[in-house]
């Protein structure tokens, strides 16, 4: 692959493991991004980039420049009070495009409860949460601007996202983990570094238009996975609670919400080999490197 120019809109854990994924493939660009506190150069894993201020509806005019000579865009920004302030600011550079690869990062969370059903990208969405119905409304006005300005954008569905620095078996040894008292609830997840690795694959396999759910290939709930990082840990479980005692609205939302995510496409399409195709093998993976 030619040296590329990549803009990053967010540099938060998932853009950061793409670019250390993309080094370790190699792969030579050069790097521009965005954060909320001011302009700056900035290094991350040896490699010097310029850091571009954007918050709300101010950023600096400067970044202009470097999104309009980027080859390649992600955007990880979620939206704000239901508006994606990348569309709002910056549409009329999309629509004028020169890219040859975008990727927006959704969320599985348009699909809403399904009740433990199975869902794929034929699911119809049926957002039941405010952050939900906000990515379901940001990957319209990202399609549209595929469909009316033949944008080259594709958009990933991530699941409940974790990490070497953000994982229950952390949250267990804070003494953080919350275990609800709710029987058949479903969710899926997928360890970060299986996001960067699509998102690398994706750079030379891309079909524009198109939505993929990235997520591992075993739903469960909480309360297996929870089981399983405290035996690893040999470590005492915390006592269940109701959905109602739960301090944070974001972990109610989560848990009235139920659905077991399909990634055929995801592997199908990429041909991607799963690092982690189970919780079992990425928490294996999070203690070896504790031990």
């Amino acid at each position: 692959m030619k040296n590329f120019k990549l803009f990053c809109f967010g540099f938060g854990q998932v853009a950061k493991y793409f670019i250390k994924n993309l080094i370790k493939n190699n792969l030579n660009f050069e790097l521009f991004a965005t954060n909320t506190k001011g302009t700056q150069i900035k290094e991350f894993n040896k490699i010097k980039y310029k850091s571009y201020f954007f918050y709300d509806n101010t950023f600096d005019p400067d970044l202009i420049n470097d999104l309009n000579s980027a080859n390649k865009v992600l955007i990880s920004i979620p939206p704000r009070s239901n508006i994606d302030l990348v569309i709002k600011n910056f549409e009329k550079n999309f629509k004028k495009n020169k890219f040859d690869w975008v990727t927006y990062l959704s969320a599985t969370s348009v699909y809403g409860d399904k009740k433990g059903q199975w869902v794929d990208e034929a699911t119809d969405p049926e957002p039941t949460s405010d952050r939900g119905v906000a990515r379901l409304n940001a990957e319209k006005n990202w399609l549209k601007l595929y469909k009316d300005f033949s944008l080259p954008i594709q958009i990933f569905r991530l699941s409940g996202i974790y990490s070497n620095e953000n994982n229950v078996i952390e949250r267990l040894k804070m003494g953080k983990l919350k275990i609800v008292n709710k029987k058949n609830h479903f969710f899926s997840r997928i360890h970060i570094d299986d996001i960067a690795g699509v998102l690398t694959l994706s750079l030379k396999k891309f079909t524009p238009g198109e939505i993929y759910n990235i997520s591992d290939n075993y739903p469960c709930s909480n309360e297996e996975i929870a089981k399983y990082a405290a035996d690893l840990m040999k470590m005492n479980l915390p006592q269940k609670i109701n959905i109602e005692d739960l301090e944070s609205e974001m972990l109610k939302i989560f848990y009235k919400e139920s659905k077991r995510v399909n990634n055929s496409r995801m592997k199908n399409f990429f041909g991607y080999e799963l690092k982690y195709p189970t919780y079992k093998e990425g928490l294996n993976m999070i203690r070896n490197h504790q031990i």
